[in-house]
């Protein structure tokens, strides 16, 4: 016979993994404190300072008050992070010579650099040369 229950086993891992949530919540409420560029520097510190004075009601009064821009934001910075990884996606294919040899996507974009006046029109036949060469 154990001198230590399987009853006091599970409230044990209860609360074990109530405070590994309890950390969690507290890392999430500082992510989120300190990506909101709304904030000023003194209501950040004014925040901290009260989730690290009085941890419990701190965070407790952080989610029922900002909790709800807490979602918001994170979907804002999800949406931010999409848009910039397609932009990415979309340029470095325009980059990319096309199985068939041509530089369709490089073509359009020396096209649009002399239409623009950035290339004059001897720079862009020799780019557009060495492009057909490919």
């Amino acid at each position: 016979m154990s001198g230590y229950p399987l009853l006091d086993l599970f409230l044990t891992m209860l609360w074990f993994f109530l405070w590994v949530l309890w950390l969690v919540l507290l890392f999430r409420v500082f992510g989120d404190l300190f990506r909101d560029d709304e904030l000023s520097g003194w209501a950040k510190t004014g925040w901290t300072i009260f989730v690290c004075v009085l941890p419990f009601l701190g965070v407790l009064i952080y989610l029922i008050a900002r909790g709800r821009g807490m979602g918001d934001r994170e979907y804002q910075r999800a949406r931010q992070r999409d848009q910039a990884f397609r932009a990415y996606v979309r340029d470095a294919a325009a980059d990319v010579p096309r199985p068939n040899g041509s530089g369709d996507g490089a073509l359009a974009r020396l096209t649009r650099l002399r239409d623009h006046g950035d290339l004059t029109e001897e720079e862009y036949q020799r780019a557009r040369a060495k492009l057909v060469a490919i």
